[in-house]
């Protein structure tokens, strides 16, 4: 930096912390005028009895919260939203009861009395009122240090609004800025993108919430189109409050194209697994490979789909466990879908019986015996069936075939219970189960055995 500029740089310094003093000293005679005017006689009789009220409604507060709360213990039939709603409204029964007391003071007095005599307790029932509408409004942001910095920051601004000097605490505000070359950003300009975005993404996240749910709440969309229509409206609504709430601030997009290039090649080579894993789950939502409900077996892992993630599939197998399987080892590696086009399943069960039982029994009574199990089809063209399919050293063997139509219900219990009804009906018709058998015999029985000394 040169001299010049050196000396241009100090000079706007200085310029900025006159005005920043300046301002201070108006906000200063500001604040000890208005002292002056609240120690005024009618002025302070006001303020006794805004006090006043406060305490009166914090001792009728009590009883009345308490009886509210059991009341609403008692209501448990009722929605989740209306018992939070109901929980809300339990824990501002003290502002409530405070701006009904001040409002009907005020209209007494405006009624008894000259207005100017009231002006104060106008003032104070206004603040009271705007500051008990804000924090009704702001417990519809979900998350609690946004909600916190929207609900303070309304209630500076309303507060603000309603003792008229907004435009000075703005020019204040607006006096404490750094510079960074041809931009500035001072304290109003924070104030303000914290206000702005904060209500712009509430506002989003709201209308996300909605669409989201009409969209799983539609029978003609698949579970699949489903959460990726999900995903998609979040996405957009999000990035669409975030740019808007941005150019609303006044702050220059323009820059932001070259930076968010820069971020995505960063991201790129760094985090490769990490949009390996994004852009697998785009694809699975996609094709529609496998969604939510459905039966698979991945490697050494079988149960069926929880949920799909951005970066994971949740996958929940009999004994409880929920495996998150990374979506790219859903694009990669081999995949067994039960389900994939419909929930029937076929499974086989081998077995034999001996050779002196007659293979057209042991056909029929195989075949009666799966019907017997609750979740084997029994009826169409999915009815169980027996075939012999060879005739092995021990036993003739064969394969009994059925269908079942909830996979989500577990295969292994179901080949249990039909094994066990083989047995059953096996044991009752009196044919035989073998167990592999050797004859030896020993040759040259004559043959002397050599003795050693």
């Amino acid at each position: 930096m040169d001299p010049d500029e050196q000396i241009e740089t100090k000079d706007a310094l200085a310029e900025s912390t006159a005005e920043a003093i300046e301002l201070g000293q108006q906000l200063w005679d500001f604040l000890t005028n208005t002292a002056e005017v609240l120690l005024r006689p009618w002025n302070a009789y006001q303020l006794g009895i805004a006090v006043g009220l406060l305490v009166l409604a914090a001792v009728l507060a009590k009883p009345i919260a308490g009886a509210f709360h059991d009341w609403l213990r008692g209501r448990t039939g009722w929605p989740r939203w209306r018992m939070r709603a109901g929980l809300v409204l339990h824990r501002r029964i003290r502002g409530i009861l405070f701006v009904l007391l001040i409002w009907t003071t005020v209209l007494i007095m405006q009624d008894i009395t000259w207005p100017s005599r009231s002006r104060l307790m106008v003032v104070i029932a206004n603040l009271s009122l705007a500051w008990l509408i804000v924090s009704f409004a702001t417990r519809l942001v979900a998350n609690p240090l946004l909600r916190k910095l929207v609900k303070y920051g309304a209630w500076i601004w309303v507060t603000l609004r309603i003792l008229g000097i907004t435009a000075e605490a703005t020019a204040f505000l607006d006096s404490v800025a750094i510079d960074f070359g041809d931009l500035r950003i001072s304290l109003f300009l924070i104030v303000q993108a914290v206000v702005i975005l904060g209500v712009m993404l509430t506002l989003a996240r709201a209308i996300s919430s909605v669409a989201a749910n009409r969209i799983r709440n539609n029978p003609d969309i698949s579970p699949s189109m489903q959460v990726l229509g999900a995903k998609l409206a979040q996405i957009l609504l999000l990035g669409g409050a975030f740019f808007i709430g941005l150019k609303a601030i006044g702050i220059d997009l323009t820059g932001l194209a070259v930076l968010s290039g820069a971020i995505g090649v960063g991201l790129g080579f760094g985090l490769q697994k990490v949009v390996s894993n994004l852009v697998s789950g785009l694809i699975i939502l996609l094709d529609k490979s496998i969604k939510p409900g459905d039966v698979i077996s991945l490697g050494e892992t079988f149960g069926w789909i929880n949920s799909l993630g951005a970066r994971y599939v949740s996958v929940v197998t009999r004994d409880g466990r929920e495996y998150l399987i990374p979506n790219e080892d859903f694009i990669t590696n081999e995949v067994v879908n039960w389900s994939h086009t419909d929930q029937f399943v076929r499974l086989d069960l081998k077995f034999g019986t001996g050779y002196s039982d007659d293979p057209h029994e042991v056909r029929r009574v195989a075949i009666e015996a799966a019907k017997t199990v609750g979740r084997v089809l029994s009826g169409g063209n999915r009815a169980p069936v027996c075939h012999i399919v060879g005739f092995g050293d021990s036993s003739v063997d064969y394969v009994l075939r059925f269908w079942i139509s909830d996979p989500t219900g577990g295969l292994t219990n179901i080949r249990g219970n039909v094994y066990l009804a083989l047995w059953d009906a096996f044991k009752e018709a009196g044919i035989s189960i073998p167990f592999p058998q050797r004859e030896v015999r020993v040759l040259n029985e004559a043959l002397p055995v050599a003795m050693q000394d």
